[in-house]
Order: structure tokens, then C-alpha cells, then sequence
């Protein structure tokens, strides 16, 4: 199928994921509001939601493939494709496995579940978005959801403070990123980016001070959003704070669009000022795989570690923007979608050991859980050896797809920094695994309950596509390759490498 966007029906056949899962999420706040005094909403609106993402899902299969004009508002094309498959994937996992914590914490599900829809329209608007002013109001709707459902929990008074820590720190984001299109506009005279493009090359050749100022600051407004360092210092204490299934939303979904979006800004529409933008990103991602890898060896709390954990793999991803080429945005595409499973099923399984209020969260409270509960610790050591970049799972296929991007594209320094911080990680993952297995549990130790069916279902696709993408990754590396190539393009030769 192929969009010319010359009539406005174009774009709303192209929207139909995005608009299906606005109706879902108005559907189910509205069906909340007007339901009986008496009704239990826990039934059907987590059923609702799961019936939205999969009529989403479903209409992104059947866009897959189409294209449409290059300079249009929206983009169609593999890219946007392979973004919304992570992104509705990685929001169906986290509703199954919210209710639980919802149940626990007497939360409210109507509300929750519809703000995860928005926050997810946003995103998917923001992977699409081929115009700066699109971009910006994407960026904001997925944002404010997010702002809200950080500090969900109101009456835990650390969620309150993660809540407005992360909108202080997203309006100053926003600030950045809206700045830099304004300069961007001023010495281009437009908006959308395929027309910027060119533009932007043609200014960067005579050293334009005002158009280099709005990259600098339209980087700046993205790096705060993936959390990269230096721009990071508010993410341990949003993660920490917010409610579980929202920490593992935001270090997945927020994380995830924003640097997709990145990967399409940079390395497609404005790959003719490289020249600016790279030697920056290159720093940004050297110092975020170092400095968040070495701060999470003191951590004893492993929310607060993991949160240390997805900074580094921002420095990882950011890797591919380096790199600039279809295999560095293939290796990313794959990495993101290993790292939403790995990212999702481990925070899965930390909320449900952290029990009602979060009372088991440190490092200690994991003595013994091999043993007491053996299926969810051996989904958590697949978990935490995905992230540390161990075969066979599909987190090392994706390390080694970055490294081969990293050293085709010359970038030797940053392949060597991807393998000595992973290296440096082993410490904190394995530390974990061996409190679970060769610590014994104190006698007046709490142990935590048994997984009911949304936890065991999402952890176990978790496992399942994990293992299956780190033992057999040749084909969807390949459609993944095929998907953002333009010249047929893919990494072959990474699945041929793997185990």
C-alpha cells in the first residue's frame, strides 16, 4: 500500500493504529465514569485495553510494508513499523502484569490503564513524526501521561516526590527540544524534516552558529528523555519512586520512542550535518556506558540498580546513532526490542518479590529465592543474564550486532567501552543471582507469595522470546534489517556469529 497523503483520508488510514488505541483509552475512562456505584471495573478494563492494543497491533501487521511520501507530516515505513511493534508489545506486558500491583496497592484501574493507552498514542506518534511541530506535541502527550502515572501512587509520598521530580525535569526537556526546532525553523524556514534536511547540510557548510545552536539543543532535549548522561541524574529517583509497572513502562516505552525518534532525526533526516551532531553523541554514549555502570556496584537496592542499568543501556543504543549507517539502526531496532523483554520481565518480577509497599526491595531480601520459589527466580536469572549480554539470549545477539556496527563504522573505542562495561556489569547482575541461589534465607525472612496468571504469562513470553531470539535471531535480524534498509542491507552476518 502506498500513501501519497494528497487527501486527508490518506492520513487517517496510515493513523488507524494510534487512532484505535485513543478510542480504546476514551472508551475506557468514559465507561468508568458512567459505570454503576456498584460495578467492579478490575474485570473488564484490563480485558479492554488488551482488546485495543491487539486491534492495534493487528492494523500495524496490516500497514507493514506500505509506504508513503517522504516529505509528508507522518511517516510509513519500516521503521515506524518495527518502533510501534516494540511499543505496543512492551504496553501489552506491562498490563498484564500491572493488575496485580493495582490489586495490591488499592489503586485505581480505569484511570492507570487509560493513561498507559495515551502515554502509548504518543509514542507511537512520536516514532511517525516527520515534522518538528508533530514531534514536539508527541513528545508532550506521551510525556504528561507519564508525568501522572509516576506519581500514581498518592498516598506513598515517594511517588509524589518521583512524579514532580520527572515534570521538572521534562519541562526543562521540553524547553530544550522546542528551542532548538524554533532556531532549527528561523534558519530553515520549515518545519518538516525532509525538507530541513537539506537545509540543515547546506548551513552546517558555511558554519551557520544559530543552526548549530538548535542541534545542540534539540540533542540536548532527547538525551534528557533516554536518560543519558549527563542528563540522567533525575531517572534513579523517578524509577525508585514511581509505581513497579511504571518504572519498567518508562524504562522501556519513554525510552524506547525517544530514541527511535532520535535514531530517524539524526541519522536520516539530518545525516548531512553528522559533522555537528556525532562527536557529541559519541561523548554522550561513552560516558553513559561508563559512569551508570560503576555507580550501580554500591547500589543495594535493585530497583535503584536496575534503574542504573537502563542508563548504560542507553550509552549502549546510542552506539548505532554513532554509527550512522542501516546496520546501526538495525542493531538498535533489535537491541530495543530485547531490552523491552529483559527490562519488563525483570522489573515484573521485582515488584511481585517487593510485595505490598515495596518492604523486600534490596539485594538481601533475594537469599534464597532458588529455592523458595524456583520458576521466578529462574525467569529472573534469565532476565539479568539478557542484560548482562550472556548466550544464549537474545541480549547478547543484540550486543553483538551493536559491536559489529560500532567496529564496521570505525568506532573502535566505543566497541571496546561496550565490552569492558558489560564486563564491569557481570558484578551487579551476578551478585543477584548469587544471593538467590548461594545465600541461604534468614529464618525470619518474609518469602514472597506465589506469581498469579498475568505475572506468569508475561514472564514467560519475557523467557520464551528471549531465549528464542537469542537461539535462532537469523530471521527476525533479517526482517529487521530488511525493514529499515534501503538497499537490501541486514545483518546476516551477526546471526551467523551468534550461537
Amino acid at each position: 500500500m502506498s500513501f501519497g497523503f494528497a487527501v486527508h483520508g490518506d492520513y487517517w488510514i496510515a493513523l488507524l493504529p494510534e487512532a484505535v488505541l485513543a478510542l480504546t483509552a476514551m472508551v475506557i475512562l468514559l465507561g468508568d465514569a458512567f459505570r454503576p456505584a456498584r460495578g467492579d471495573p478490575a474485570a473488564w478494563v484490563p480485558t479492554a485495553a488488551g482488546v485495543g492494543l491487539a486491534a492495534a497491533l493487528g492494523l500495524v501487521i496490516w500497514l507493514w510494508g506500505s509506504t508513503g511520501s517522504p516529505d509528508a507530516l507522518i511517516a510509513v515505513d519500516g521503521l515506524r513499523g518495527v518502533a510501534d511493534l516494540i511499543l505496543l508489545v512492551g504496553t501489552a506486558l506491562v498490563v498484564a502484569v500491572a493488575g496485580d500491583y493495582l490489586e495490591r496497592e488499592a489503586l485505581p484501574a480505569a484511570d492507570f490503564h487509560g493513561l498507559l493507552l495515551l502515554a502509548t498514542v504518543g509514542m507511537m506518534l512520536l516514532v511517525a513524526a516527520r515534522d518538528t511541530i508533530l514531534l514536539f506535541v508527541a513528545l508532550e502527550l506521551m510525556s504528561v501521561a507519564v508525568y501522572v502515572l509516576t506519581g500514581y501512587a498518592r498516598r506513598d509520598p515517594r511517588s509524589s516526590e518521583a512524579g514532580l521530580k520527572y515534570f521538572l525535569v521534562g519541562a526543562f526537556a521540553s524547553a530544550f527540544l522546542l528551542y532548538g526546532i524554533a532556531l532549527l525553523y528561523g534558519v530553515t524556514g520549515t518545519t518538516r524534516l525532509a525538507v530541513m534536511g537539506p537545509a540543515v547540510a547546506a548551513g552546517v557548510a558555511i558554519g551557520d552558529p544559530i543552526l548549530v545552536a538548535g542541534l545542540g539543543m534539540l540533542l540536548i532535549g532527547f538525551a534528557f528523555k533516554i536518560a543519558a548522561v549527563p542528563f540522567h541524574m533525575w531517572t534513579p529517583d523517578a524509577y525508585e519512586g514511581a509505581p513497579t509497572p511504571v518504572t519498567a513502562y518508562m524504562a522501556t516505552g519513554v525510552k524506547a520512542a525517544a530514541f527511535v525518534a532520535l535514531l530517524r532525526v539524526f541519522t536520516v533526516d539530518l545525516l548531512g550535518a553528522s559533522e555537528v551532531w556525532r562527536q557529541p553523541v559519541w561523548w554522550l554514549a561513552m560516558l553513559t556506558m561508563i559512569v551508570p555502570n560503576l555507580i550501580a556496584l554500591a547500589q543495594d537496592s535493585v530497583k535503584r540498580m536496575l534503574a542504573y542499568s537502563s542508563i548504560a543501556h542507553a550509552g549502549y543504543l546510542l552506539i548505532g546513532v554513532v554509527a550512522a549507517s542501516e546496520l546501526g539502526r538495525s542493531a538498535s531496532l533489535f537491541y530495543l526490542g530485547a531490552y523491552t523483554l529483559m527490562t519488563i520481565g525483570s522489573f515484573a518480577v521485582v515488584f511481585h518479590v517487593a510485595g505490598k509497599g515495596d518492604r523486600r526491595s534490596l539485594v538481601e531480601d533475594y537469599r534464597g529465592l532458588g529455592w523458595r520459589r524456583p520458576g521466578l527466580a529462574a525467569a529472573l536469572l534469565v532476565f539479568l543474564f539478557a542484560l548482562a549480554g550472556f548466550p544464549p539470549t537474545a541480549g547478547f545477539v543484540g550486543k553483538l550486532a551493536l559491536l559489529q556496527a560500532a567496529v564496521d563504522a570505525g568506532e573502535t573505542a566505543l566497541a571496546v567501552t561496550l565490552v569492558m562495561t558489560s564486563l564491569v556489569a557481570y558484578y551487579y547482575y551476578l551478585r543477584v543471582i548469587w544471593k538467590m541461589y548461594f545465600d541461604q534465607a534468614a529464618e525470619d525472612q518474609e518469602a514472597p507469595g506465589p506469581a498469579r496468571g498475568g505475572l506468569r504469562v508475561a514472564t514467560g513470553i519475557c523467557v520464551l522470546l528471549l531465549l528464542l531470539g537469542g537461539l535462532f535471531p537469523g530471521r527476525v535480524i533479517d526482517r529487521v534489517g530488511d525493514a529499515v534498509s534501503g538497499d537490501g542491507q541486514s545483518l546476516s552476518a551477526v546471526a551467523d556469529s551468534s550461537p
